[in-house]
């Protein structure tokens, strides 16, 4: 999580806020129920929750990743 100070337009005026950007790791096909519980636990009316591909990285943490988000066996 990290600290972060946001500008963005709303209501029809620049804002400034602070915030906190949270980074989840997940599979893709979690991101879905994920969002749905992210938009239910936010105070916000529309909260900033995007998910971002993984084009490339360093192969031990991919494989971790993979392991840690597999499905229980």
């Amino acid at each position: 999580m990290l600290p972060v100070t946001s500008l963005y337009h709303w209501d029809g005026e620049i804002q400034e806020a602070s915030e906190v950007v949270m980074f989840l790791k997940t599979r893709a096909e979690h991101v879905e129920a994920l969002t749905r519980i992210l938009k239910d636990a936010h105070s916000d009316d529309v909260p900033c929750i995007v998910a971002l591909p993984i084009v490339a990285g360093h192969a031990a943490y991919l494989a971790w990743l993979d392991a840690e988000t597999a499905p229980p066996s």
